[in-house]
């Protein structure tokens, strides 16, 4: 693949370089068959590529394509101003996110530790000469205090609203809330745990990827127990499984940065949900 990838640019007058990031250039990741190919074009103009399409299918038999910048429900991300992408998921299971590039826009989009330079005919990278490719950009940073306390504000406000929808029984609702919103927070938590534990010198991995590799068994089996199916009995036991795993990290935190950790937000919250939980159905009609 990677040499289809470098053949179709070698063919092409309007590729200048070929770049590549994601995890096939990170050296701490375990190659395995299910790595996409995160390829970068570096080109001297999009509009010649996007009047026809059909120009990717020499990459071969695609299930699925998906090209971000010409949709309108899931407009792309603003920084790729200057950039078009083609997704794309292919019948012998291979995947190429491939990301043209003008060249005026290119240093925006070298900035990815990862980004390494798999072909240059253009010399572009003699002058632009790019880093050996590491995971820099993703080493978990320590956090602010500000941030800090920020984090520990959205858990347990979050929470302390998420309760009335697990004691209306609004399932969907509290699910959403829960994966949303609360387990942003948690996962940002578990984040710092991690960099504390490590001394901020390793990647947790993007949506906790590498959560197993670097979190102790128990505590990686106490966030497995935060996802819960769709029931309420169950739910209500991950909010609190949830809850305290988020006071075991954040205190750890707090310890190690010299930080004060709000007990009195997580002990009143906490109390306030434990009653909430108890209060009778009846109680909705009393107003």
């Amino acid at each position: 693949m990677i040499e289809l990838i470098l053949d179709v640019a070698r063919s092409d007058a309007r590729i200048l370089a070929v770049l590549q990031d994601g995890s096939r250039s990170n050296p701490n990741v375990v190659a395995d068959i299910f790595q996409d190919f995160d390829i970068i074009y570096v080109v001297k103009d999009l509009s010649p590529f996007l009047e026809d399409h059909d120009w990717i299918d020499v990459f071969g038999e695609r299930i699925i394509t998906q090209m971000p910048e010409d949709m309108e429900l899931y407009p792309p991300s603003p920084e790729l101003k200057g950039a078009f992408s083609y997704l794309m998921q292919f019948t012998d299971g291979n995947r190429i996110d491939l990301l043209l590039v003008t060249l005026n826009h290119l240093d925006e989009f070298t900035n990815d530790s990862l980004c390494k330079v798999l072909w240059d005919k253009a010399g572009i990278f003699h002058r632009r000469v790019l880093p050996e490719a590491s995971e820099a950009t993703y080493i978990v940073q320590k956090p602010s205090f500000r941030s800090f306390n920020d984090c520990c504000n959205e858990f347990w406000y979050t929470n302390s609203g998420l309760v009335k929808g697990l004691w209306r029984g609004e399932v969907v609702l509290v699910q959403e809330l829960l994966n949303r919103v609360i387990r942003v927070a948690l996962l940002q938590m578990m984040d710092w745990y991690i960099g504390c534990r490590h001394n901020f010198a390793v990647n947790p991995g993007k949506n906790g990827k590498f959560y197993q590799r670097y979190l102790e068994p128990q505590l990686y089996e106490k966030l497995l127990a935060t996802y819960p199916p769709a029931t309420l009995p169950k739910i209500w036991k991950a909010v609190y499984e949830s809850m305290d795993l988020f006071g075991i990290a954040a205190r750890f935190v707090a310890a190690e940065l010299d930080y004060t950790y709000r007990q009195d937000w997580d002990q009143k919250v906490t109390s306030y949900m434990r009653h909430v939980q108890q209060l009778p159905q009846e109680a909705k009609t009393i107003y």
